[in-house]
């Protein structure tokens, strides 16, 4: 019989792992550190703002240069050590929504598939919003399997996820989905989607990282994420 172990248990491993063996700066790759002092500077939150599926999404980060470097190591190479500082990142973007949210407004995080799962071990996004202080809502369920959207083209995004999520148990209540990276807003408009339809009230997003060349919305605001009432 397969034990599985808890969430919290696997991150903390490792993050023993990331302090036993030699690593290298997960931004420039600098030896004997996880996160060189330049590289955690290059992760100081500049937030933006844009609209997916009629919500606003606040990004704390862009997704390039040392920031995507610490975001793929993160999830490709298991080391949750570095969810401190993206979390503490994703916590400012966290905290410019809340402004007009009611106080029982709940977070929902976008889910990782299951093959992405079983690969990882860790749910990336929810890793991260643990690390952010903010609570999980699990409220979105995989509906069926979809390709890796790297590689893929606008539509061809869109067309990967489409019906992709199911909402369940939040009718009625005022929903913020988190995810880790926005590009077309493919992913995050399905997730809307499929909340409304269960009965939520989306009134925004947020994502640790924007990246600005793939988008589908040239329309951006630096530094206004708040929600407006």
């Amino acid at each position: 019989m397969q034990i599985g172990i808890p969430a919290a248990v696997r991150e903390a491993l490792g993050d023993v792992g990331a302090l036993l063996f030699p690593v290298e700066c997960a931004g420039c790759g600098a030896g004997d550190v996880s996160l060189c002092a330049a590289c955690r500077t290059a992760l100081t939150p500049m937030p933006t703002v844009r609209t997916v599926a009629g919500a606003r999404v606040c990004s704390a980060l862009r997704f390039e240069g040392v920031t995507a470097d610490v975001i793929r190591t993160l999830k490709e190479d298991g080391r949750t050590s570095l969810a401190g500082p993206l979390g503490a990142a994703l916590a400012v973007a966290v905290a410019r929504t809340r402004p007009g949210l009611p106080e029982d407004a709940v977070f929902v995080p976008v889910p990782s598939s299951r093959a992405s799962f079983r690969r990882r071990g860790f749910r990336p996004v929810e890793t991260l919003m643990r690390r952010a202080g903010v609570p999980i809502t699990r409220a979105l369920r995989p509906t069926r399997s979809t390709a890796d959207q790297r590689g893929l083209e606008v539509a061809e995004r869109a067309a990967n996820v489409s019906g992709a999520f199911e909402g369940r148990r939040v009718a009625g209540q005022v929903v913020v989905v988190v995810d880790d990276v926005v590009t077309t807003g493919a992913t995050l408009a399905e997730a809307i989607r499929a909340l409304r339809a269960s009965g939520a009230r989306v009134a925004a997003a947020v994502t640790l990282a924007d990246t600005p060349r793939r988008s589908m919305f040239a329309e951006r605001e630096a530094d206004a994420c708040g929600i407006r009432t």
